[in-house]
């Protein structure tokens, strides 16, 4: 099989959304199907809500795991505002996937300023757009802290990588007692991603 050549893909979140544990299944979904793969992180004070960035790149042969501005084929974003702060690493003709949740920073919360309004309207002025409200998608299926695994799944779909096994690659990066829920979440996010295309 010809693989693709090097793809770029940003993961963004804040601290506690669950980014690295989506960046980690899918960093070994895409090794166990045969892909070079390079991960970083980048953690801005995550344990207070900073911050949490991770790069992925995977293809025939990746000599960097660094993606520089206006090189991402696709910006994940479990956070409304987070997506709008990482747009310029996405290339033209790159694909953003946002989770329309909203967490506010610390200047919003003591009232210094205010969360500004229309960002996935203006995403969508600027990118190709997928909006997802995956919190509530997560919390129907009884899991609300699984919108990472939904947002994952929507990735998933959207890079539409062969030979891949997500439901192995899922079962050997959560604890056991939590796989069930979190294959619901990942599903969900590969339907809702299907269904838009």
């Amino acid at each position: 099989m010809k693989r693709p050549d090097t793809q770029s893909v940003i993961l963004v979140g804040v601290g506690g959304q669950g980014t690295i544990l989506a960046s980690k299944v899918l960093t070994t979904g895409l090794i166990d199907a045969g892909y070079d793969v390079k991960m970083s992180e980048v953690h801005g004070m995550s344990q207070r809500g900073g911050s949490v960035t991770t790069q992925v790149r995977y293809g025939q042969k990746v000599w960097s795991p660094l993606i520089g501005q206006g090189e991402a084929d696709v910006l994940v974003s479990f956070e409304t505002m987070e997506a709008m702060r990482c747009l310029p690493f996405l290339k033209p003709g790159g694909k953003v996937i946002v989770n329309t949740y909203r967490m506010p920073p610390l200047p919003v919360l003591s009232g210094e300023c205010e969360y500004p309004d229309g960002i996935v309207d203006e995403l969508k002025k600027r990118a190709d757009t997928l909006a997802i409200d995956a919190v509530k998608i997560a919390s129907d299926l009884g899991m609300p802290r699984g919108m990472n695994v939904v947002l994952l799944g929507a990735l998933i779909s959207a890079i539409g990588v062969d030979g891949a096994d997500w439901t192995q690659a899922l079962r050997g990066c959560v604890k056991p007692k939590f796989f069930e829920d979190n294959l619901r979440c990942l599903e969900a996010g590969l339907n809702l991603a299907a269904a838009k295309a």
